[in-house]
């Protein structure tokens, strides 16, 4: 029988997947794909490998399927940080914030892995981050997506700690990566001079992962108000048009608190709306990519 993340994967590959695929490298403007000319050495075959570079010499000669790799060939490793913090739990659902990041990631690692890269995951909440080391196959997607099953997003008295989540990126990516955070960006922390570390070394894409609720202040009375991090709540009047406006200012504070310190760190950030299509959206990160590393 499938597994929940069997089926869902399966769901993204028809919807999303076909729609995307071969697009997503432009993600990473200093990644070569190709046959080549400058041959550089071999290695052994992995699943999710174009089997048109195999040296079949070789594979006979040491009875082990191997690949010829060129200069174009080079492989990318990408990690994926991956917010599992309670604020990410916020939507309708079906379709809350944790929701899409699961769909992201598995298209990530699905569209990245049959490019042959190398996929990794970094799962952080407020308690000790979960790694799945890198691979490529459509094994190591769905390994991905199960244990994103397995969190359902933390909750307790501490806020998430970006710039602790951002640091634990780099501790874990000793080679020069890919690095795709996805993530809500609702947190403590001095995650500026994390992410500016982070990016000296990597080349690094925030994907920004909103719900209205994070937004806008519904107009409905008296309704309680939870903290997204700390569970904590207030009875409020929705209606009070000084709330609305304090809420309002707030809402514009944190995004151009958010965007100026992305743009110091030469990080690009990128929205993702929980009611916008998957497929349209990835298109839009990648073209906004390629028109800033023109």
């Amino acid at each position: 029988m499938a597994t929940a993340s069997e089926k869902l994967l399966l769901r993204l590959e028809w919807k999303v997947v076909r729609r995307l695929d071969g697009r997503l490298q432009g993600m990473h403007r200093t990644a070569h794909r190709g046959s080549g000319i400058d041959f550089t050495g071999l290695r052994a075959y992995s699943d999710g490998d174009d089997a048109r570079h195999i040296d079949w010499n070789v594979t006979a000669r040491l009875d082990e399927p191997h690949l010829r790799v060129f200069t174009e060939d080079r492989e990318l490793t990408v990690w994926l940080v991956l917010d599992r913090s309670a604020s990410m739990a916020a939507g309708r659902p079906g379709r809350g914030k944790h929701d899409v990041l699961a769909e992201l990631a598995l298209v990530l690692a699905r569209l990245f892995g049959r490019g042959g890269n190398r996929v990794g995951a970094l799962l952080f909440d407020t308690g000790k981050p979960r790694v799945v080391p890198p691979g490529t196959s459509r094994r190591h997607a769905l390994r991905i997506g199960a244990e994103l099953a397995r969190t359902t997003g933390a909750r307790g008295g501490a806020t998430t700690d970006l710039a602790e989540m951002l640091d634990a990126a780099g501790r874990l990516a000793r080679r020069r990566a890919l690095i795709v955070v996805l993530s809500d960006f609702i947190g403590d922390g001095d995650w500026e001079r994390s992410l500016q570390r982070l990016a000296r070394r990597h080349e690094v894409v925030a994907l920004r992962i909103v719900d209205t609720a994070d937004d806008v202040l519904p107009e409905a009375g008296l309704i309680v108000v939870e903290d997204a991090e700390t569970g904590e709540q207030l009875v409020v009047d929705s209606a009070d048009p000084l709330l609305r406006v304090r809420f309002r200012a707030a809402v514009d504070a944190r995004d151009a608190r958010l965007a100026a310190g992305m743009r110091r760190a030469g990080v690009p950030v990128h929205r993702v709306d929980t009611d916008r299509d998957l497929a349209e959206a990835l298109v839009e990160v990648v073209a906004r990519t390629r028109d800033r590393s023109s």
